[in-house]
């Protein structure tokens, strides 16, 4: 839900938003925790004791509940701040507040339980099982959620954190990263690069920014350098003040700021890393830590272009990985992932290495902590026919979906077991059918898991049929806003670039395996909640299993019409004509296709392509609820040079989905920049 007005944490009078999360007794509370038993604590701060609930509260099984002390140096304001902000903030990065108890003199917030505790727990243990593309993979988790915070609330104000450290970087069942404790977070104007809020300066010492310590202004540059901290204690497991080492060493900022300057970048690696990061990665991901710590907050870097650092670099660690088992360096391929070890030369030293269920090389430890990880909770379910029959009732509970323009069918199932359940109780999903005249995909358990995707759940494959299980999200889909009813729906300009950097998003993170994730790629696979947060639907994920000679052979379209394109030819390359395609359509307000129209524009395309590269031409295709309600036309016609070139005739001349992402991501912040601008 979007902020509606900026939260006065200064106020004396609470109103508590029972509208939004639960009001618990005092009693469910205590009978949840067996009356705050010693033996359920997971976790003790400042602020009082966390206790894990195994037994149901409410209707809710396992969630974790934090007391606030008596003497806790987080009071009664801390308290109202965390409440009002969860209540309002929802993503896949940020922790769920459930609910709350105010009773008497107990104050009580109620979590969703996050099973691997938290991120300073497994970079404190000597036998952390976090692999370095797991270290990174949380990064970008926990970067998404601080993004979100920043810009993604609405288009007017911002939460800055405040408090970003390790041990509020929480880890689900899957290990992703959720962000927590809320209680100094402070809500402000978006562009806070050129405001600040003045406040009494608290945090944490070995996180905080200089600047924001010595002048009390705080910035979500203070943010970022709290991230630039976090980022060095994931490559060094080092804390981030540390008082048993020599004294220019506490503060790990310094100490690994100083290790850059005299070159030695190899002596911040943690231990149990070596071996996994290549040399041209661990400088980049030095670089940008050491862009986070930069003494001046306006040189920082917005934490969307960290998270968009960080996923490079991720992918060129997975590609050069993926690279060593091109290029046939294993004595033998590991088809089993629980069996077996393989030995590579590398350098002219023996290895043990192993293939991990991506076909990427990954140490020793990266095959125990998947183990651990997978043993604990499976990502991708496999579903045996006969569950399937019997969570749709035999396939009785059969609808036509309008975006996939095929059959579906609607079940219930627990959210834990995915056992079938009664209609309105539990999770809703939707089951896809697929008809596979090819081998059987071999699919592993990588996770779906993005905040710009709708969650896969499971998989079923029965002889040449292939059912796909999908999470049910209720929201209207892009073309709803852009080709509805005149004065049903509208979409500013701001909003529209919101919506394209998010599709773009998921789209990126699907072309992580190299292959076109649609046959069709169109306005309608984007959903669009009330933040005008998109996620992407119906992608098939048979195709991104597939092996090269049968998705050569798949026919691709675009608004359901076989798209005969210069050197046409299936995959990633078509996939961004066709998001070029959306992008145009996002531009103009109008349809790919539309007979309407008179004759010679009806293949918008080929219509408006010629006239994208001309500033003066280009407002004669822009979408009149664009021209009535403001737009910037620098701004517009840089999406138009953009979409100028995911149409480009030549495969290579198309930019990649990385490429795109970057582009979008800066249009969007020049227009917030711009809203927020003081007049």
């Amino acid at each position: 839900m979007m902020l509606s007005a900026r939260i006065d944490d200064t106020g004396s009078s609470f109103v508590l938003p029972e509208h939004i999360c639960q009001r618990f007794t005092l009693s469910e509370i205590q009978s949840a925790t067996h009356n705050f038993d010693e033996a359920s604590v997971i976790g003790r701060g400042g602020f009082g004791n966390v206790y894990k609930c195994s037994s149901k509260i409410g209707s809710i099984r396992e969630v974790a509940v934090k007391r606030l002390h008596s003497l806790s140096n987080q009071g009664a304001q801390e308290f109202e701040a965390e409440i009002k902000l969860l209540s309002k903030l929802r993503h896949a990065n940020l922790v769920s507040l459930i609910g709350y108890c105010n009773e008497g003199n107990e104050m009580v917030l109620v979590y969703d339980f996050m099973p691997n505790g938290t991120l300073e727990d497994h970079l404190r243990k000597a036998d952390s099982v976090l692999s370095w593309l797991q270290r990174l993979k949380i990064c970008i988790g926990a970067g998404r959620g601080l993004d979100y915070l920043h810009t993604g609330t609405s288009t007017q104000h911002g939460v800055i954190h405040r408090d970003v450290k390790t041990s509020n970087i929480l880890l689900d069942a899957n290990f992703a990263a959720k962000v927590s404790d809320f209680g100094l977070a402070k809500v402000g104007p978006i562009d806070q690069i050129r405001t600040h809020v003045s406040t009494c300066v608290k945090g944490t010492f070995g996180y905080m920014d200089p600047c924001y310590f010595y002048t009390g202004k705080l910035t979500r540059k203070s943010d970022v350098y709290a991230f630039g901290v976090v980022l060095f204690e994931v490559l060094s497991g080092r804390q981030a003040v540390d008082s048993t080492l020599d004294e220019e060493q506490w503060s790990l900022a310094a100490w690994a700021q100083d290790q850059i300057k005299e070159g030695n970048l190899s002596k911040i690696i943690d231990s149990r890393l070596m071996g996994q990061i290549s040399k041209k990665c661990l400088k980049e991901f030095a670089n940008i830590a050491g862009h986070c710590l930069h003494s001046h907050p306006k040189q920082r870097p917005t934490m969307a272009e960290v998270v968009i650092k960080l996923e490079s670099i991720l992918s060129q660690e997975r590609e050069r990985t993926n690279f060593a088992v091109d290029e046939g360096r294993f004595i033998y391929k590991l088809r089993s992932f629980f069996t077996g070890k393989v030995d590579v030369m590398s350098d002219g030293v023996v290895e043990s290495i192993y293939l991990m269920p991506d076909n990427t090389v990954g140490s020793e430890s990266d095959f125990r902590a998947l183990r651990i990880q997978l043993a604990k909770n499976q990502r991708l379910k496999h579903f045996t026919y006969a569950e399937l029959v019997s969570a749709t009732s035999d396939f009785k509970h059969k609808e036509h979906s309008h975006t996939l323009n095929e059959p579906i069918y609607k079940v219930w199932v627990d959210e834990t077991t995915y056992a079938p359940t009664e209609c309105g109780v539990g999770l809703e999903i939707y089951v896809r059918k697929k008809k596979i005249d090819a081998a059987k995909p071999e699919l592993d358990f990588e996770e779906f898991n993005h905040p710009n995707l709708i969650k896969l759940l499971g998989y079923c494959w029965h002889w040449q049929e292939f059912y796909c299980f999908y999470e049910l999200i209720h929201g209207a889909s892009l073309d709803k806003y852009l080709f509805g009813d005149p004065g049903t729906m509208s979409l500013s300009w701001v909003a529209r670039l919101k919506i394209a950097v998010g599709a773009a998003q998921g789209l990126a993170f699907l072309h992580l395996r190299k292959l076109a994730a649609y046959t069709q790629f169109k306005t309608n696979c984007i959903l669009v909640d009330t933040d005008f947060n998109a996620r992407l639907s119906d992608y098939e994920v048979e195709n991104l299993f597939a092996t090269p000679e049968w998705h050569f052979y798949q026919e691709y379209r675009i608004d359901g019409i076989r798209r005969c394109e210069p050197e046409d030819g299936p995959g990633v390359k078509s996939e961004i004509y066709a998001f070029g395609v959306v992008l145009l359509e996002i531009l103009t307000g109008m349809k790919a296709d539309d007979v309407q129209r008179p004759l010679t524009t009806q293949n918008l395309v080929k219509w408006a392509t010629p006239l994208l590269v001309n500033e003066v031409k280009l407002r004669t295709i822009m979408d009149p609820q664009l021209q009535r309600n403001g737009y910037t036309p620098k701004g517009a016609f840089k999406l138009a040079k953009l979409v100028s070139k995911c149409l480009q005739k030549k495969l290579d001349d198309r930019p990649s989905m990385e490429e795109i992402v970057q582009a979008l991501c800066r249009c969007y912040e020049e227009e917030i920049k711009l809203v927020c601008a003081p007049t």
